[in-house]
């Protein structure tokens, strides 16, 4: 496919493309969690494989410009579901373990477009982007609004993100197996001087934390925040993938007679990560890439139920990740220690935190069965864009005031010839810094606010890094972010920053 043309003035940097006709295929939504570019093996990883994912590459598109929206997990998310950069809303950095719903009930979203068109809905996995009204979640009640008040029929949960409390499950609107004789008590202060911590208790820990991961143990690792109680309830870390397979096989037994949306939302490899036994030491990095050989395996099940289910011809397959990658993210797992020549990024400088290539820039494949046909593709397509794109292709109608920032990639996705992705694209730090990446064609702005960032590069974590407020590259000569052109290209730097500042004060991108 031909590379993106250079162009940077355009207001949106797409045309709609609209489908031929609506069709209605199933489609499931794979999001890793800190998956970076290098990876998976289809995208340069060498010292182990992921045959599963290559797969999908290998049955579909590979796209070389594909991006998540931000560079933490929350954001992503949000822009994912809502279609709108999550600079725009107050509250969408790394949401806290007791985070009341981000996303207001009755908000449009993906799900509620596919509701729309006739899909039935599901979201099994990750969440993190909150539960209940303002007063946060209650644990031992409905835990409304959430998921099925924003477009999913049905949804079943990690609740926030498994390095914070509490480690349960949430089904629809409840904790799983809560017993109310031994209710869940969350909150940010100890609730007892015997409590024990990832501090006082640090000798019993399974797995030791380096910053940040020191209060309530449960299975012999320390999380943020604290809990109590809920002992049924509570869930084993070397689980939680076989959990996701089995329960989203279940849904698409239950829906496979009619068309449906699975958001799978993986925690691979998010810290902590405490692989299942079979995964653990199968590669030579340590627990990270070992959980990253447990996502492929999820790829592979998920597969492997559509072809025995006889639907992977009529199922559209998206697999992205919601954030780049790091390696020490607050427990000692010998992600750093062993990385070795593993070079997580690929190519690209920066992951996870940062508004560097590899922050954002990630793994994406679009495959679905004898209707697109294997290439690689070096068109910009992105999570956000993904609420409009299958949007045009269902046929759906999207509301006037919903998915302000998503374009209509659908012909790139599906591989149409000419087909174009977007010319510009947002990237976004965990939002407090306010610190953003601008992509038009193949030059890239960096605006950092803070004027300083975290990671520049994934093998090690750097604290407050200071760097210039603009910085500009050509992304086509320079992947890797080295050399900063905004002195011998200022005409370009000062047409970006305006660009930039106004889709960030405009409130919408899309028109």
């Amino acid at each position: 496919m031909k590379k993106i043309p250079l162009f940077f003035l355009l207001a949106l940097g797409v045309a709609p493309l609209s489908a031929e006709e609506p069709v209605k295929p199933n489609v499931i939504v794979i999001m890793a969690d800190d998956l970076g570019y290098g990876d998976v093996s289809c995208y340069g990883a060498t010292t182990y494989e992921t045959p599963n994912i290559d797969k999908l590459a290998e049955q579909g598109i590979r796209f070389t410009s594909g991006y998540c929206s931000a560079s933490t997990c929350t954001p992503t998310r949000y822009s994912f579901l809502t279609g709108n950069y999550a600079f725009r809303k107050e509250g969408t950095g790394i949401a806290p373990p007791s985070s009341p719903a981000i996303i207001p009930g009755g908000t449009p979203t993906i799900a509620s477009m596919f509701q729309s068109v006739g899909y039935k809905t599901a979201v099994i996995g990750k969440w993190h982007l909150g539960l209940g009204g303002e007063d946060g979640p209650d644990w031992n009640g409905d835990l409304k609004p959430g998921p099925l008040e924003i477009g999913f029929d049905h949804c079943f949960l990690l609740p926030t993100t498994n390095d914070r409390v509490p480690q349960v499950y949430v089904e629809d609107h409840r904790v799983l197996n809560l017993d109310p004789n031994d209710p869940l008590w969350v909150g940010k202060k100890k609730p007892s001087e015997d409590h024990p911590t990832g501090i006082s208790h640090r000798d019993t820990l399974k797995m030791d934390w380096t910053h940040g991961h020191n209060a309530t143990i449960h299975n012999g690792i320390s999380r943020i925040g604290f809990y109590t109680g809920g002992e049924e309830a509570r869930f084993r870390d070397e689980d939680l993938a076989d959990k996701w397979v089995e329960q989203s096989m279940k849904w698409i037994e239950e829906n496979k007679d009619e068309p449906f949306f699975l958001f799978f939302a993986s925690h691979d490899c998010h810290v902590p990560r405490m692989p299942h036994e079979r995964f653990q030491g199968t590669t030579p990095h340590g627990y990270r890439t070992d959980s990253i050989v447990q996502l492929d395996w999820c790829v592979g099940e998920l597969s492997k139920t559509l072809d025995r289910l006889e639907l992977s011809e009529n199922t559209l397959i998206v697999f992205c990740s919601d954030n780049g990658p790091v390696m020490d993210d607050g427990y000692a797992d010998g992600a750093l220690e062993k990385v070795g020549e593993h070079h997580a990024a690929g190519p690209f400088r920066g992951g996870k935190y940062s508004v560097y290539e590899g922050g954002t820039r990630t793994p994406f494949i679009a495959t679905w069965k004898g209707t697109i046909d294997p290439a690689v593709s070096d068109e910009v397509v992105t999570t956000i864009d993904l609420y409009s794109s299958l949007a045009s292709l269902t046929g759906a109608e999207i509301p006037a005031d919903a998915a302000l920032d998503s374009a209509d990639v659908s012909g790139a996705l599906l591989g149409k010839e000419n087909a174009k992705g977007r010319e510009e694209f947002v990237q976004q730090d965990n939002g407090k810094g306010g610190n953003y990446g601008f992509r038009s064609g193949n030059w890239k702005l960096q605006r950092h606010d803070s004027g300083k960032t975290r990671n520049l590069v994934v093998e090690k974590l750097l604290e407050n890094t200071p760097v210039p407020q603009f910085q500009l590259f050509n992304l086509d000569q320079d992947p890797g972010e080295e050399e900063n052109l905004i002195e011998s290209h200022p005409e370009i730097a000062e047409k970006m920053k305006g660009r930039l500042a106004e889709i960030i004060e405009s409130g919408s991108s899309r028109r």
